[in-house]
């Protein structure tokens, strides 16, 4: 009797130091993989923000680049003109001066309104995107508008840059590229969705471009990040479509 007692308190003892090894092994796999979680969502953090930080710099470079453009060949023309004119200058043309120098002035408004950084940071697609559409229709590169269906919805701020960096390149290879004359914009507010299109009609490009182009791998691996789809479509001579699904 006393033999069995001792077999069943050995038993027992190997069952719960197996219990307490199995318990250890398994805590610390949960601790290695809990650790492994956190590494990656640190990383897929540091990711995102250095994209941001990217993003915000080519914005920066690319909003830089149209208002020495502007500065050099828009109002640097206009202030020569003015300048013309009151060499010229009669009671008869002065109105013709005025004009000229309230077109300059309104120019320099339209500038630093994108020349302000915190403008960048702090990007309110809608405004954002209607400032470059003011700006292709006043430097007559193409015949540009936007478009709004329902109400606003408040964006996560560098969500809105990264679309909004989509939108650029976008629009900077229409106007380099596409021999496009008009670009519509329609940003489509639904309940769990916005929805935004971008459409010129231009020439287009074909499949083959389609699946090879970096500049398109740019805009679908961005749109990814903030957890968005970008679709495209086109064809030769058939103009092209952005079309962006982003999950409110």
């Amino acid at each position: 009797m006393q033999e069995k007692e001792n077999i069943v308190l050995i038993v027992s003892t190997l069952l719960v130091l197996l219990i307490l090894i199995a318990l250890i092994v398994l805590f610390t796999v949960f601790q290695k993989k809990k650790n492994l979680l956190i590494e990656e969502r640190k990383k897929t953090k540091e990711d995102f923000e250095k994209e941001i930080a990217e993003t915000q710099i080519e914005i920066r470079e690319e909003t830089l680049r149209n208002i020495s453009w502007e500065l050099h060949d828009n109002i640097g023309q206009l202030l020569t003109l003015a300048k013309i004119q009151l060499q010229n200058a009669t009671k008869e043309n002065i109105n013709e001066v005025s004009e000229t120098i309230t077109k300059g002035l309104s120019e320099v408004r339209a500038l630093s309104k994108l020349i302000n950084p915190e403008a960048i940071n702090k990007i309110n697609l809608r405004e954002a995107v209607q400032l470059e559409i003011d700006r292709f229709n006043r430097l007559n590169f193409i015949d540009a508008s936007l478009i709004i269906i329902g109400t606003q919805i408040e964006i996560d701020k560098k969500h809105n840059i990264i679309m909004f960096r989509i939108l650029q390149e976008f629009f900077s290879n229409t106007i380099k590229h596409s021999r496009a004359s008009s670009l519509i914009v329609s940003l489509e507010y639904k309940s769990a969705y916005l929805i935004i299109i971008a459409k010129d009609n231009g020439v287009g490009f074909s499949s083959e471009v389609k699946k090879e182009g970096i500049g398109l791998l740019n805009i679908k691996n961005r749109a990814k990040l903030i957890g968005a789809v970008a679709l495209f479509s086109s064809g030769d001579n058939k103009g092209t479509t952005l079309e962006i699904h982003y999950k409110l």
